[in-house]
């Protein structure tokens, strides 16, 4: 019979999932045990998007007596980031392998179509499927209007709207609660998804905060991003609340979140139509007919300029920080 100590030896090399980063650590799910890890050396060398983050697969070392070794990055099925307006415009890395995201809006003040609009653009640049559920439906008189309005962002989103606390409308999630699916929750602060992450586990995983009645936002109750496994085999990662989600590198999220427009643009006389005095617009026809409303492709035109000026900054940046890394370890 094998000793104790023997028994909880697992394999030196093996292939977990990241659930956690703190700092410098990376939790990582390993056949329901959780296994602490650093990097190994040589991702000091690596691009940032290189790096782990909460989803990712990774390969590593079991080390039984201190941290293991991450030996590398699997490849990734989807992969969703964002500007980090803070540091202007570098990019901000934020979960991998999610099948479907889920964007949390609450039907109050916190509602906003542009938002979700560019929640989706996002969402389908990082080649995830875009849930948009609406909570709170049971504090809303025309739940029908905000599904139809949500509806005409993109037809490849899905819409459902809720109420977790009453259980309204839970059910129309079943689809999505399959084992192996892997969901990531996303929304601003008090929209709902530490409410709609305990309903769907069946029990409080996360701690709900008060919304402020007079503006209709919350406290961040999740500060950081965690993968949840639950009973039913299905992964859910909870991720901060964001009051801003800014537009960077997402030219193809764009093209299919406003498929329509791109579709009418190449009915144009001319390829390089400005959609302005040109004759043969089909822009300006399909506004003019009532087919495309003015403010949605107002809002194309607006979330593509965001989107080239925060790639211009990128650009900007990322030359900047190679030649100050050259510079340092050619000192």
């Amino acid at each position: 019979m094998k000793n104790e100590n023997e028994q909880n030896t697992l394999p030196v090399e093996n292939k977990g999932r990241i659930s956690e980063i703190q700092k410098n650590t990376y939790t990582i799910s390993f056949q329901g045990k959780e296994i602490y890890a650093k990097l190994k050396g040589r991702f000091r060398e690596a691009e940032a998007s290189q790096l782990p983050v909460v989803g990712d697969y990774v390969t590593f070392k079991f080390n039984p007596i201190g941290d293991s070794v991450i030996e590398s990055v699997c490849e990734r099925k989807s992969f969703l980031q964002r500007p980090d307006q803070a540091k202007t415009a570098t990019m901000q890395y934020m979960v991998a392998n999610v099948d479907y995201t889920f964007i949390v809006t609450s039907l109050n003040e916190d509602y906003s179509y542009n938002r979700i609009a560019r929640y989706v653009s996002v969402v389908l640049q990082g080649n995830s499927i875009p849930v948009v559920v609406l909570t709170k439906s049971d504090l809303c008189n025309n739940t029908g209007r905000y599904i139809r309005e949500v509806e005409s962002i993109s037809d490849k989103v899905r819409v459902h709207a809720i109420s977790a606390i009453c259980g309204i409308g839970l059910e129309e999630l079943d689809e999505y609660m399959t084992p192996g699916t892997s969901i990531c929750l996303m929304g601003s602060s008090g929209a709902g998804k530490s409410t709609l992450l305990n309903a769907l586990c069946g029990k409080e995983i996360m701690k709900t905060s008060e919304v402020r009645s007079y503006d209709s936002t919350g406290r961040h109750t999740t500060t950081h991003r965690q993968l949840i496994m639950l009973d039913n085999g299905v992964s859910i990662i909870d991720t901060p609340g964001m009051r801003e989600l800014g537009m960077a590198q997402v030219e193809e999220g764009l093209d299919n979140t406003f498929s329509d427009i791109i579709e009418l643009e190449s009915h144009c006389r001319f390829s390089d139509c400005q959609h302005d005095t040109e004759p043969g617009c089909a822009i300006k026809a399909a506004i003019e007919s009532g087919e495309l409303d003015s403010g949605r492709y107002m809002l194309y035109k607006s979330l593509g300029q965001e989107n080239r000026n925060n790639y211009a900054k990128k650009k900007a940046i990322s030359k900047w920080a190679k030649a100050a890394k050259k510079f340092k370890y050619n000192k």
